[in-house]
């Protein structure tokens, strides 16, 4: 057992270690039980340590924070995308959950500042046969290609991802809320055109409806194309 999985397990919390197993039933791998702080401070305390940190990604997991940690420690780098890029492909094959997927994408600020390549990637992601690629795909263009970043392709690659998945489906609706907010005219006609599967259809309403940045004429706008 390496020095960063011990400290994982030191830092268990076994009340946190059941409500982390009700709230990732997606993850195949064993939980211990370690709060995301305590995940993000053991980040920030080795991620200038580039030997302990390159021993760590080149080794094998067994745990999920093992996995969530791999994930942020990949994030961390700030510089070199090619590094980044190069791991991440490694990486998506192992990434099995929701929570892993969307920490990692979160944490990816290297993203910001090489959009095009990142863009690029996108397109090859969107397409995997791995669910939690195509996830990672459409939560990278929802974190780093709304707002000033957006275009109608942006859109379209992200809805051409629609399946049976769960959480596919999910993050598609929650993308397509997110645009509501951030690049509203150009949204809106994909709702008011109905062309979306009902439950992304109608799951993206319900997630604008929940939000506190659209206002409530504009709610009360969209409930009416509900499926």
């Amino acid at each position: 057992m390496n020095d960063l999985t011990r400290l994982l397990i030191d830092n268990q919390d076994i009340k946190y270690k059941e409500f982390s197993k009700k709230l990732i039933p997606d993850t195949s791998y064993p939980i211990i039980g370690v709060r995301v702080p305590t995940i993000k401070n053991i980040v920030k305390s080795i991620k200038n340590n580039k030997e302990e940190v390159f021993s760590f990604l080149a080794g094998k997991h067994t745990y999920y924070e093992e996995y969530f940690l791999h994930g942020l420690l990949i994030a961390s780098e700030k510089e070199n995308l090619s590094w980044v890029l190069d791991n991440i492909e490694r990486f998506l094959p192992f990434i099995d959950n929701w929570a892993i997927c969307d920490s990692t994408v979160s944490g990816l600020k290297i993203f910001k500042k090489n959009l095009p390549a990142v863009f690029n990637k996108v397109k090859v992601w969107i397409k995997s046969d791995n669910p939690y690629t195509v996830r990672f795909a459409i939560v990278t263009l929802l974190g780093y290609f709304l707002g000033e970043n957006f275009c109608e392709e942006v859109l379209s690659i992200a809805i051409s991802a629609c399946c049976e998945h769960y959480y596919i489906n999910m993050a598609i609706a929650w993308f397509i809320s997110v645009a509501l907010v951030k690049n509203y005219a150009q949204t809106v006609k994909l709702i008011e055109s109905k062309t979306l599967p009902k439950f992304i259809q109608n799951k993206s309403i319900q997630k604008a409806v929940e939000s506190f940045r659209i206002s409530n004429d504009v709610k009360e706008y969209l409930k009416t194309f509900k499926i």
